[in-house]
């Protein structure tokens, strides 16, 4: 089922994006060379005490941290560990609160240290599709479109998209209806209507092109040894981006900022 929100409600709603993009923004900068992903969510930890908001992540569905830190080839949901970022990694970072019982979600990938150029591209093209799908997400259109616009975007630049994760609804819950895929058929899915709120959340594959040293494959994905971070299968380099965005008449507004 579908609620739809008031605007006393997106107004909770906002607030609560608002501080976990602050929150988020202060752990990225703690992203360097030898840090590690467990230090990452004890700042987490404190700032989310700052802010007087709960954790949206920990103890769900058993989640053991308040972030998620995935690491090069998991594409989202890791755990945080001891294990020191290197130089050149790749971050994602997924993160969120309540406030007042109000969900928000929201994440990206961030390089550690100098990265690659080709890593530079994956994260630029995660977030260009990212914006690409928010500016899908308005009135009449639906979630095929959105997903539709990610996947021919994301393809179109030679990497794929992830089908075993989708976007979705968000409010009193992490997880409501309707599910946001990164994929499929224009005029698709769920019709998109005034005062829907969901999150918007790319996840991207470098499949890599035959004959570059590795075998092409496609962009499925494995459970990850922390039981909970999902791997691509083939090693391959991943990235995420994600905000919360309210329908209004005027187009998407973005929660989380």
């Amino acid at each position: 089922m579908i609620h739809i929100k008031t605007p006393q409600e997106i107004a909770h709603m906002r607030e609560s994006g608002r501080i976990a993009a602050l929150i988020l923004d202060e752990v990225k900068k703690a992203v360097v060379p030898g840090a590690t992903t467990l230090e990452l969510n004890v700042l987490a930890e404190k700032l989310i005490k700052k802010y007087e908001v709960k954790s949206a992540f920990k103890d769900y569905e058993g989640f053991p941290a308040v972030i998620c830190t995935s690491v090069n080839d998991v594409v989202v949901h890791g755990v945080p560990n001891s294990i020191p970022l290197k130089e050149g990694d790749i971050l994602s970072l997924d993160f969120g609160v309540i406030k007042d019982g109000w969900y928000s979600d929201m994440g990206e990938t961030v390089g550690v240290g100098e990265i690659s150029y080709e890593a530079k591209r994956l994260i630029r093209v995660t977030r260009k599709a990212l914006k690409l799908g928010i500016k899908k997400a308005r009135i009449g259109n639906t979630t095929g479109d959105i997903g539709n616009t990610i996947e021919r975007y994301i393809k179109s630049e030679g990497f794929e998209v992830v089908k075993e994760l989708v976007g979705h609804g968000i409010g009193r819950a992490l997880h409501e209806d309707p599910s946001v895929p990164n994929y499929g058929s224009r005029r698709s899915g769920q019709e998109l209507k005034e005062g829907m709120v969901i999150a918007i959340e790319p996840m991207v594959v470098a499949v890599p092109a035959p004959g570059f040293g590795r075998q092409a494959g496609p962009a499925d994905l494995k459970l990850h040894k922390d039981n909970f971070g999902y791997v691509s299968s083939h090693g391959y380099t991943t990235a995420y981006a994600e905000h919360t965005v309210v329908i209004t008449k005027r187009g998407a507004d973005i929660l989380t900022q």
